[in-house]
């Protein structure tokens, strides 16, 4: 009964030790709420599909001894009018479900001296009280782990109503048969639950906590130490490192540490560090992403021809009179540098660049080479639990290495065509790279709702409720109940 909507908000967390987190997450009382809300929806539709044993049994009526089995139990209704929620500082969570009340249906047959009979049970359970307190702690493997702490349950009644031909007798011996109905829930509900939390944690020990950005880069999600749990929050910190596809080589610097606000208006904080980002550079420039090459065909299509060089640069020494396609070669040739912040996210580029002008005859003719450095500032957005980033160029610098142009003194009219290339061409072609995004959250079925991002110097926080979609949309909507 603890399959709950934020146990699958925290089923993507592991752990790896480390000194101060690259990420932070914070849930807030708000998100347990709403958690709790779509948990206890979702336990409903659960248990409505639950199927259970059989159970045989005993019963002493004066002299006579009658054995029954009961068979092909179902649950046709359940209630929880009253639940709450609430973080147990230093241990974890606490669930509590009051007056609850379920209807359950099932066959029974009855053997006893000179009385057989058979035909279908109702047992009705009223005043249902159950409190839950769960561990969340990592386990010696690095992952998330849950471990029942606490189960306490009572139960207000249980009502027996047999059917049969021989009505009067099975009216009388349905009292005699509440008392091992009643004594079968005490003793198996909290059993139940904790074999479910055990089923859980089996799951979370399965979860990767290497999560697939693209074909470049992997980022680590993996817990750097147990959950904290607080009064009014929890809060979980993430390694957040990033790293080529199949090279897990820790990058050179550490993070540094940061805070997430002392808020709760929304669900969940994020907290991003300037070392998630600084690690994603350095992972996208290890893999070789930032090496660009503008082929004929994007050339054509932007338009990048050498009649456009000629407008900068008013004598050249091409010797093609007919404009032709313009190629780049671009290679990092360091890290891009990040830096977040109180007010923007900069992004500085340093490489050379490689300029050849594509012939008729399908040869190349040599333009020029220089270094550049490129200041960019990152619009950041979020989309589909993505942080996606998005550069504008601001500055540019650029030193001429060798020309053929036969003007190697007029730097600046080829970094203005550069400048003209990169806005055009080269920052799109990034941007396109970069519009996978780097994802946030991994919630089945769920979105976020109302993402704000704030920056501050050294890190990023983002505030966002979440949205949590049936997997039919002609289920009842979870959010128009409160």
């Amino acid at each position: 009964m603890l399959k709950t909507w934020y146990f699958v908000l925290l089923c993507w967390l592991s752990l790896q030790l480390e000194a101060n987190p690259g990420l932070k997450v914070r849930i807030t009382q708000k998100g347990l709420d709403y958690g709790r809300r779509i948990g206890m929806e979702l336990v409903k539709q659960a248990v409505l599909k639950e199927t259970f044993p059989s159970w045989s049994g005993q019963e002493s009526l004066s002299v006579v001894k009658v054995n029954y089995v009961i068979s092909r139990l179902r649950i046709n209704a359940v209630d929880f009018p009253e639940t709450s929620a609430s973080f147990i500082p230093g241990t974890g969570i606490c669930l509590s479900v009051a007056r609850a009340s379920a209807t359950i249906s099932a066959d029974w047959r009855m053997n006893a001296w000179l009385l057989k009979g058979k035909g279908e049970i109702t047992v009705s359970i009223s005043g249902l009280f159950i409190s839950i307190i769960f561990n969340v702690s990592r386990d010696s493997t690095g992952h998330l782990s849950t471990l029942l702490h606490n189960c306490q349950l009572s139960i207000g009644s249980v009502k027996v109503k047999l059917s049969g031909r021989s009505s009067w007798i099975y009216s009388f011996l349905s009292g005699y048969l509440e008392k091992p109905i009643h004594t079968k829930l005490d003793k198996n509900l909290c059993l139940n639950i904790k074999y479910k939390i055990q089923m859980m944690d089996a799951q979370l020990k399965k979860h990767k906590v290497l999560s697939q950005i693209d074909t470049f880069a992997q980022v680590d999600y993996s817990l750097l130490s147990s959950p904290a749990v607080f009064k009014s929050h929890i809060n979980l910190d993430l390694k957040g490192t990033v790293y080529p596809v199949g090279n897990h080589t820790d990058p050179p610097f550490m993070p540094a540490p940061f805070a997430l606000p002392n808020q709760g208006d929304s669900m969940i904080y994020l907290g991003v560090s300037n070392y998630f980002l600084k690690s994603a550079s350095l992972a996208y420039y290890r893999a070789g992403a930032f090496n660009i090459t503008i082929s004929e065909e994007l050339a054509t299509t932007f338009s990048l021809n050498t009649s456009l060089l000629k407008y900068f640069v008013s004598e050249t020494s091409l010797s093609q009179a007919a404009a032709c396609p313009v190629l780049l070669n671009l290679m990092a040739t360091l890290p891009p540098a990040v830096s977040l912040n109180a007010d923007r996210c900069v992004l500085q580029i340093t490489g050379s660049v490689e300029v050849f002008a594509a012939l008729p005859n399908s040869t190349t003719q040599y333009i020029f080479t220089g270094n550049l450095t490129a200041s960019t500032t990152a619009n950041l957005t979020i989309t589909k639990q993505k942080l996606i980033i998005s550069l504008l160029l601001k500055r540019f610098q650029f030193s001429l290495l060798h020309s053929n142009l036969g003007f190697p003194e007029q730097k600046s009219v080829v970094e203005n065509f550069l400048s003209y290339a990169l806005r055009r061409v080269v920052i799109p072609v990034i941007n396109d790279k970069l519009g996978k995004g780097f994802p946030l959250l991994n919630l089945a079925h769920t979105s976020l709702t109302g993402p704000a991002i704030k920056m501050n110097q050294g890190h990023l926080v983002i505030s966002t409720d979440v949205h949590y979609q049936p997997v039919d949309r002609e289920d009842e909507d979870l959010h128009s109940h409160s």
